[in-house]
């Protein structure tokens, strides 16, 4: 596939693959997604806001110059912002590829790094060189400053001019709490939503603090993604329970918003109200008590986003639906096409079996 390079949200020419419960692939028109669903489905997506979570600073002891990527934090309380898992780059900036970055200087815990205005101490190393838990100094109002003044959004080198942070924020964006944009919402505007309530489908939100996408690093990108903390409101969790008793479908408008709505329902198989940790890996081996159908960015077979749609279609349809991508040239990463999957369903699902 080809790597968007446009930080463009929402093109005209962007393109959707198709993939039915029955494993049969259509391709389309992305601003035909509406005509995919039906009345009375509901459909839930991600608003959080994306972090500016890159900042570029000092390793005190050593003096060598790093780049801090944030990964993620205890909660999604705005006062719970002093610790935070990163990764560590050495010297350079999002125009390498990230596998090519420079490891950082040998990290210790109580290190100092200073990062424009902020001072971070490194508590521990998370069992990787790269990966630390640090901790900012000073109240959280200063440290949110320091993020707006000094932070950039997490690039990769796909993109070659420098993002601002309002190329990552979704147009249903909220809560500053995710680490790289929940992508898959780029595709809806505020003009789709308002048609999918009067065709009766049922627009409902959740927050996650979407994690990083990639390190550079195999070993720590097999750990992708860490854990994440999500809310899931009252009327959502209600939207769920009514689309349930009416036999409707719920359609994910991203990976994440899937991880969420998962881990809720992991204890009783109920979507609860309230907040959580997803900790959890959705894969081939998984059993999808909530969503029905998915609608994500497209991604490489080795990408931990790839393992969740596992939990959707057998490999034998997304490896014919990934040779799809391929030959018609469909562009990958944030700003790229995008894939609607239906869940398998139960008969296909036992005939593979």
């Amino acid at each position: 596939m080809i790597a968007a390079h446009e930080p463009t949200q929402r093109p005209r020419n962007a393109r959707l693959l198709v993939v039915d419960s029955r494993g049969h692939i259509a391709h389309a028109s992305r601003s035909r997604f509406l005509a995919l669903l039906n009345r009375g489905d509901l459909v839930i997506a991600n608003d959080a806001a994306t972090l500016p979570a890159s900042l570029e600073g000092k390793h005190v002891p050593s003096g060598a110059a790093v780049e801090v990527r944030l990964a993620g934090r205890p909660s999604l309380a705005a006062a719970d912002v002093q610790t935070f898992s990163a990764v560590v780059f050495g010297e350079g900036d999002f125009h390498a590829r990230t596998e090519d970055r420079p490891h950082p200087p040998a990290l210790r815990p109580g290190d100092r790094l200073e990062l424009g205005s902020l001072t971070a101490t490194i508590e521990s190393l998370l069992d990787h060189p790269r990966l630390v838990s640090l901790r900012f100094s000073g109240a959280p109002h200063e440290i949110w400053a320091g993020l707006a003044r000094h932070g950039r959004p997490i690039q990769y080198a796909h993109v070659p001019a420098a993002l601002a942070l309002w190329d990552v924020w979704t147009p249903i964006a909220g809560q500053p709490v995710a680490f790289e944009p929940p992508s898959a919402g780029f595709v809806l505007d505020w003009g789709s939503i308002t048609r999918m309530r009067e065709r009766g489908i049922t627009f409902a939100t959740i927050t996650l603090a979407a994690g990083i996408s990639s390190t550079g690093d195999p070993d720590l990108d097999r750990r992708l993604p860490l854990d994440e903390p999500y809310h899931i409101p009252e009327t959502t969790a209600a939207a769920i329970r009514r689309a349930q008793q009416r036999g409707r479908r719920i359609i994910a408008v991203g990976t994440t918003v899937v991880r969420a709505l998962e881990h809720a329902a992991s204890l009783d198989g109920l979507v609860h109200a309230g907040g959580g940790i997803a900790n959890q890996r959705l894969g081939p081996t998984s059993e999808l008590r909530i969503v029905d159908a998915i609608l994500s960015g497209t991604h490489e077979p080795d990408s931990s986003h790839y393992q969740l749609l596992r939990a959707f279609a057998n490999d034998t349809t997304l490896a014919r639906a990934h040779e799809a991508l391929e030959t018609l040239g469909y562009r990958t990463h944030e700003f790229g096409d995008s894939v609607f999957i239906e869940r398998r369903n139960r008969l296909v699902r036992d005939a593979a079996a």
